[in-house]
């Protein structure tokens, strides 16, 4: 069964960078694209970045762009998503997902989500 598992989460302070990290088991990560999401308390789950198998093709929110970094540390079978400069708006649980694809770029991810993990809680207090 594969599960994918997210880590790094916690209560920061603005202005704090971050890294979360999705680690898969029962799959090799490297050959899938994978998106990370969040969900704000009240609102809706949103994606947040996307990156192709081979990692060639990357697409980020219009909210983080700047800020959020994620790529892909293959001998380790990850994806991490680097948070800089960490704001208070940043503040929900987030997701890694295995993609179908990162074609279409962020307004698809959600629909093209095929394997969730279970979610960390990223808190940034001002």
């Amino acid at each position: 069964q594969v599960q994918l598992v997210e880590s790094g989460g916690g209560t920061v302070q603005t202005g704090t960078t971050l890294t979360l990290s999705c680690a898969a088991s029962g799959a090799v990560l490297n050959n899938y694209a994978v998106g990370w999401f969040r969900q704000a308390p009240g609102k809706e789950r949103e994606g947040v970045s996307c990156i192709s198998a081979s990692g060639s093709s990357i697409y980020y929110a219009d909210s983080v762009k700047g800020r959020f970094t994620i790529s892909r540390d293959k001998a380790a079978n990850r994806v991490h998503l680097q948070i800089d400069n960490a704001k208070p708006d940043d503040t929900a649980t987030y997701y890694c997902a295995r993609q179908s694809t990162c074609a279409g770029g962020i307004p698809t991810m959600v629909a093209r989500a095929l394997w969730w993990g279970q979610g960390i809680l990223v808190t940034v207090s001002s």
